[in-house]
C-alpha cells in the first residue's frame, strides 16, 4: 500500500481512482498526473513501483496543493468572502446556502436539524 501525500492508497483499485483518495485530486487532475508519469489509467494501486510513487509524489509536490494545503486554501477563500461583506460572505456567515437555491423548504444540511415551535434564535 502507498502513502502519497499523508494517504494511504487503496489496495485493488485503478490508479485513476486510487488517487481521488487524495483532498484536492479528482479524476480529471489525476489522468493528467498518470500521464506525466506513463502510468496506465487501469493499472493496479498495489502494483506500482517505488519509483512510480516518488514520480507522483514530486508532481504533487511541484503542481497541486493537496491535503492540508487545500482545505486551508478553500478555508481562506470562505474567510476573505465573509471579511468582505459581500453577499456570499453573508451567507456563509449565516450558515445558509450561497449559490442560489431556497430556504423556504429544504436547505436542511446547511441550516442544520429542525428547532421546534418554542426554540427560538438568540
Amino acid at each position: 500500500m502507498a502513502r502519497i501525500a499523508g494517504v494511504d492508497l487503496p489496495k485493488n483499485k485503478h490508479m485513476e481512482i486510487a488517487l481521488t483518495y487524495i483532498h484536492g485530486i479528482g479524476r480529471t487532475s489525476a489522468r493528467k498526473i498518470l500521464d506525466k508519469v506513463k502510468l496506465a489509467y487501469d493499472s493496479s494501486s498495489d502494483a506500482i513501483t517505488d519509483a512510480d510513487v516518488a514520480g507522483i509524489r514530486k508532481i504533487l509536490d511541484d503542481e497541486y496543493p493537496v491535503e492540508g494545503d487545500r482545505r486551508r486554501e478553500v478555508a481562506m477563500d470562505i474567510k476573505r468572502l465573509m471579511d468582505l461583506g459581500c453577499y456570499r460572505g453573508l451567507r456563509h456567515r449565516k450558515g445558509l446556502p450561497c449559490r442560489g437555491q431556497r430556504t423556504k423548504t429544504n436547505a436542511r444540511t446547511r441550516k442544520g436539524p429542525r428547532r421546534g415551535p418554542g426554540a427560538k434564535k438568540k
